[in-house]
């Protein structure tokens, strides 16, 4: 079974921000499945059935997302290796796509959050939102929404990163950095 987290924060008006790629992505994979929706309190969280994945969205906002991943993975006793969870990377230019196993949160809460809960070592799919040429605006950044432009650019990168993702459930991680890394 497969856990994929898709990062954000619930309300409309957070709907279309930066920080939200996680769940937009989530969105359009639900788009073309059929699910079952799980409804248990504990879990925090939109949790979707499909087959063998879990495709699920905090209710916890951003900062808080490993208490959501963290219930739904003990409670179907799912291994950090089949745990894949997509976010907003500041570090990263608008529209780059990259894969990683481990590693530093950089300063993301929610990354922070579930590193806190069950440990570094799962699947990172980061998608580059790029940042302001101000660090005082990050927060202010990360929470607008996208532009007009990169909207519509959007559409291309997330159907690209949902082919990784299903990539990424039967290939290595070295293989899916090869073939779906978009720079």
């Amino acid at each position: 079974m497969h856990l994929i987290v898709g990062l954000g924060n619930i309300g409309e008006k957070y709907h279309l921000t930066r920080h939200n790629v996680g769940f937009l992505v989530i969105d359009e994979m639900l788009k073309n499945l059929s699910t079952t929706n799980i409804n248990k309190s504990n879990f925090k969280a939109d949790v979707y059935k499909s087959g063998y994945n879990l495709l699920v969205k905090p209710h916890t906002y951003m900062n808080l997302s490993g208490d959501a991943v963290i219930a739904i993975k003990e409670y179907y006793k799912i291994e950090n290796e089949n745990i894949i969870v997509i976010h907003d990377d500041l570090d990263l230019p608008f529209g780059t796509v990259k894969y990683k196993i481990g590693g530093g949160h950089g300063g993301h809460n929610g990354l922070k959050s579930i590193d806190s809960h069950i440990g570094k070592d799962y699947i990172r799919v980061r998608i580059g939102i790029g940042k302001p040429q101000d660090k005082s605006e990050v927060v202010n950044y990360v929470l607008s929404n996208f532009s007009k432009e990169e909207l519509n650019n959007l559409k291309g990168i997330i159907t690209h990163t949902i082919s990784a993702i299903e990539a990424l459930k039967s290939c290595s991680i070295d293989e899916v950095k090869s073939k779906f890394t978009l720079k």
